[in-house]
């Protein structure tokens, strides 16, 4: 199905995460190889926490999403293409949409064979329901990172596919993001040319976000996940992943950025002191921080005085953050209200659409 309005360059939006789902966990079968149906039938999907079938807080019951986001059939929200397009693709001339799949999980699964081949059935799926009836969307290329070979698999087989803008992993893994487990990874994301999109998510093991134990409350837990974003560049910085891959370009996505700034500022203090331990860190951090990352604006910090998060945005740069809605779930960013200050044309189409654009290189 194609797009029903045509987007202009002029007000055209980039919407770096919308979030799309199954109409029910069984229809991935479709496209998982059959040698896994029955794992899939008798074990489901052997996720890396306490709760592995379960929701870890009452929030994300059901689906995380606004109410007005469930089609009229009475599925989940972001199952539904025409819902979509109706809801959110063409009201809001959306010239093309960023998915970031967050169930089903291949790079969470305990069983890392399964894994891998789940992958494979969501990318297949992304292709064959999304990318494919609609052109404005854009899938992300998921991966296994535990098993860093069959994620270099799957980056090979679909790097040349445009339908994807971007591989993507959690933002909590194994190990932190800079290990060298990971590296073969990151060779084969710059051989394609896309970006490496991170997506707050991800189980970590057995450990919870903070490293004292599980939350009570989700709200704990909503804004510790910006620490998480935080940890995964202090690493990918300090292991010196960006000297070995200077061509890498990241995206952290749902992750806040307010904090950017004060992070580059005590990891410059601490590279100045203790340089001689990470002799692979050759420039200050905050210059790698500004040349490789990206920063989706979804969730929008909100300030009192709207001129702090516009220094903020001058501190981390114009060209370095890029427009997410988080579609169809409850804290939806508004484009028409989501930004607490006014912005200049120019400012509003770097936001909205250049810098996506140059990011994922949709103009190739």
């Amino acid at each position: 199905m194609q797009p029903s309005t045509t987007a202009t360059r002029t007000n055209a939006i980039i919407d770096c995460d919308i979030h799309p789902l199954l109409r029910k966990p069984g229809d991935i079968k479709t496209y998982l190889a059959k040698e896994w149906h029955e794992h899939f039938d008798v074990y489901g999907n052997g996720l890396r926490q306490p709760f592995s079938q379960g929701d870890i807080y009452p929030k994300i019951a059901p689906y995380i999403s606004r109410r007005d986001a469930f089609p009229p059939d009475g599925s989940p929200p972001g199952s539904d293409l025409a819902f979509m397009q109706q809801q959110m693709l063409d009201p809001f001339n959306v010239e093309y949409g960023i998915l970031q799949v967050l169930a089903p999980s291949g790079s969470n699964q305990r069983n890392v064979l399964y894994g891998a081949a789940l992958c494979e059935a969501v990318n297949e799926w992304q292709l064959a329901e999304w990318t494919g009836r609609d052109k404005r969307l854009k899938g992300s290329l998921v991966v296994a990172q535990e098993d860093a070979e069959s994620a270099v698999a799957e980056i090979r087989r679909h790097g040349g596919n445009r339908d994807f803008a971007q591989v993507s992993v959690p933002s909590r893994c194994l190990e932190p993001l800079g290990r060298r487990r990971y590296w073969p990874i990151y060779a084969a994301i710059v051989e394609t040319g896309m970006p490496l999109g991170i997506h707050s998510s991800g189980l970590a093991g057995h450990a919870p976000v903070p490293g004292g134990g599980w939350c009570s409350y989700y709200a704990e837990q909503h804004h510790l996940l910006a620490l998480g974003m935080q940890s995964l560049i202090t690493s990918m910085v300090m292991e010196g992943v960006f000297e070995e891959f200077p061509d890498l370009r990241v995206v952290l996505i749902e992750g806040g950025f307010t904090w950017v700034p004060a992070l580059a500022w005590r990891l410059d203090s601490l590279w100045r002191r203790l340089r001689s331990e990470v002799p692979q860190v050759r420039r200050p951090p905050s210059e790698i921080i500004r040349e490789h990352f990206w920063f989706s604006t979804q969730p929008m910090e909100e300030v009192e005085d709207p001129e702090h998060m516009r220094k903020t945005f001058d501190w981390i740069g114009w060209d370095r953050l890029v427009y997410s809605s988080d579609y169809p779930h409850w804290d939806f960013d508004d484009m028409r209200y989501a930004f607490p200050f006014s912005m200049s044309p120019t400012e509003r189409a770097k936001i909205f659409n250049e810098n996506a654009r140059s990011l994922y290189r949709l103009d190739r």
